[in-house]
C-alpha cells in the first residue's frame, strides 16, 4: 500500500534558517569575486567581445556588415568576365575581395574595443607613419595605375597608402583640435600645426595626381574644423584660398582639363573613345536597367564595355542589374550609415570622439556621394571607389578600421551609464540589514 505525503510537510518540519550576519554577506561576496576571477580568460574575452552594446553601435555595425556582404556579391557579378580573361578564373577578384573582408572585419572589431585614450596616445605616431607610407609611392616601391602614382607594391601585395593616411589624419587632427579647444578663436592656433601637416598630407596625394582622394581629404579637414567649433570665417577663408589653388591644379594637366571640358561642354565625337568612353557607357548601363534591372549577373556593360566595372563604376552595374530599386536601396543604406554617425556624435560627450566620428562620416558618406555623382554625370570623373562596395583591398580594410574607431566611441556611453557604483563593505552591510528588517509584504510588493 502506497501512501502520499503532503509535499510541504518536510519543509514545514525544518527549523527556520537564521538570518545571515553582515560578516557572512561580505564573505559570500568575496567568494563570488574569487570564483569570477578564476574563470577562464578566453571565455571572458569572448563574452566581452560580443557583449550587448548601445543601439547606435548595432545600427552602425549591422549596416556596415550588410554593405560589405552586398559589395562582395556585386564584385563577383561585375568582375567575373574580366577575371576570366585575366586569370582564366571567374572567381579570382571575388576571392581576393573576400580575403580583404576577412582581414578588415576582425580589424574593425578589435578597434571597437579600444578606449579613446588609445587613439589619443598614438595620434602623433599614426600621422608620421601615414606620411612615411605616402612618401613610398615616390620610391622604387611605388607605381602608377590609371594615371595616378598613388600605389605601392610589396611583393604580391599592393595598396594605396593614402587610405591609411586618411585615418591617421582624422585621429591626429581630432587630438590637436581638442588639445587646443580654448585657443581656436585665434587663427594662428588654428593654422599651426594643422595647416602644415594637413597641407603636406594632401599635397603628397596631389603630387601623385590623385585629385579625387585629395578632395576627400580636404573635406575631412574642413569638416573636422567645423565640428571642433572653429570660426566660420576661418573655414570660409580657407575654402576660398584652396578653391583658387584647386582650379590652378585642375587645369594644370591636359588630361584633367580635357575631362572637365567634356563634362561642362559635352562630349565630342573625337572624345568618345578617350575621355567620354567610361562616363558614356556608365550612363548607358544605368539606363538599360530600368526600374527592376536586367537581373543579377546579367549585365552587358561588364563584358569589357565599361572600364573599372567592379571599382569606380560598380554603381552603374548595380543600376543595370538591380534597376532603380537596387540603386535606391544602396542610397538608403548610406543614409542609414549617415544617420548612425549623427546619432553617435549627438550621444557622445567627448569632443575627440565627436570630431573623429564626423571625420570618418565625411570620408565614407562624402566619398559615396562623389562616386555616385560621377557615375550619374553630375561631377567629372575623379576616380574614387564606392566605400565598402567597390573592389579594392586597402580601401576596404582602411574603411572598416575607421568605422571600428567610431564603434569604440559608440560603446562608451553605455559603459558609463551601466557601470555599477562601488559600495564600501559598511554600506553593503547596512543595506543588507535594512532589507532584512523590512516587512515581508513590503519586500514581496517591491
Amino acid at each position: 500500500m502506497t501512501t502520499t505525503r503532503n509535499p510541504g510537510t518536510r519543509n514545514a518540519q525544518r527549523p527556520p534558517r537564521p538570518p545571515k550576519t553582515p560578516a557572512q554577506y561580505a564573505a559570500d561576496e568575496a567568494a563570488a569575486t574569487k570564483a569570477a576571477k578564476g574563470a577562464p580568460t578566453t571565455m571572458v574575452g569572448v563574452r566581452k567581445l560580443f557583449a550587448a552594446e548601445t543601439g547606435n553601435y548595432f545600427m552602425l555595425l549591422g549596416t556596415t556588415v550588410f554593405l560589405v556582404a552586398f559589395g562582395l556579391v556585386m564584385v563577383l557579378s561585375s568582375s567575373s568576365v574580366e577575371s576570366h580573361l585575366e586569370s582564366d578564373d571567374f572567381f579570382a577578384s571575388f576571392a581576393r575581395q573576400g580575403l580583404y573582408a576577412l582581414i578588415g572585419i576582425p580589424f574593425m572589431l578589435v578597434a571597437s574595443r579600444m578606449p579613446s585614450s588609445f587613439w589619443k596616445r598614438w595620434a602623433w605616431a599614426a600621422i608620421f607613419v601615414g606620411l612615411g607610407l605616402q612618401l613610398l609611392v615616390f620610391s622604387p616601391l611605388g607605381y602608377e595605375y590609371g594615371g595616378n602614382r598613388n600605389w605601392i607594391n610589396f611583393g604580391s601585395f599592393s595598396g594605396q597608402p593614402s587610405e591609411l593616411l586618411k585615418i591617421a589624419l582624422i585621429v591626429w587632427m581630432a587630438h590637436i583640435l581638442t588639445s587646443k579647444a580654448a585657443l581656436l578663436s585665434d587663427w594662428k592656433h588654428v593654422l599651426i600645426p594643422i595647416g602644415p601637416v594637413a597641407g603636406l598630407a594632401i599635397g603628397l596625394v596631389l603630387v601623385g595626381n590623385d585629385l579625387g582622394t585629395g578632395v576627400i581629404m580636404l573635406a575631412i579637414v574642413l569638416g573636422g574644423m567645423f565640428f571642433a567649433g572653429v570660426r566660420l570665417k576661418y573655414i570660409g577663408g580657407t575654402v576660398a584660398v584652396l578653391a583658387f589653388f584647386g582650379l590652378i591644379f585642375a587645369f594644370a594637366s591636359t588630361s584633367r582639363s580635357d575631362r572637365i571640358s567634356a563634362w561642362i561642354n559635352g562630349c565630342t565625337p573625337a572624345q568618345y573613345e578617350t575621355f567620354c568612353w567610361q562616363p558614356t557607357h556608365g550612363l548607358w548601363a544605368l539606363a538599360s536597367g530600368g526600374i527592376f534591372g536586367v537581373g543579377l549577373g546579367n549585365s552587358k556593360a561588364k563584358w569589357s564595355w565599361l572600364p573599372e566595372a567592379d571599382n569606380d563604376y560598380i554603381f552603374a552595374i548595380i543600376g543595370e542589374e538591380l534597376g532603380l530599386v537596387g540603386a535606391i536601396v544602396v542610397l538608403l543604406l548610406f543614409v542609414v550609415l549617415a544617420f548612425s554617425f549623427i546619432r553617435i556624435i549627438r550621444s557622445s560627450s567627448d569632443p575627440f570622439a565627436r570630431i573623429v566620428t564626423a571625420g570618418v562620416g565625411i570620408w565614407v558618406i562624402g566619398q559615396a556621394l562623389v562616386n555616385i555623382a560621377v557615375v550619374l554625370g553630375i561631377l567629372p570623373v575623379l576616380g574614387v571607389p564606392l566605400p565598402l562596395i567597390s573592389a579594392g583591398g586597402s580601401a576596404l580594410i582602411a574603411t572598416l578600421l575607421a568605422i571600428g574607431v567610431v564603434l569604440s566611441f559608440a560603446r562608451e556611453p553605455a559603459a558609463r551609464r551601466e557601470a555599477p557604483v562601488e559600495q564600501s563593505p559598511a554600506e553593503r552591510s547596512r543595506l543588507a540589514a535594512t532589507q532584512r528588517t523590512r516587512p515581508a509584504t513590503e519586500r514581496r510588493t517591491r
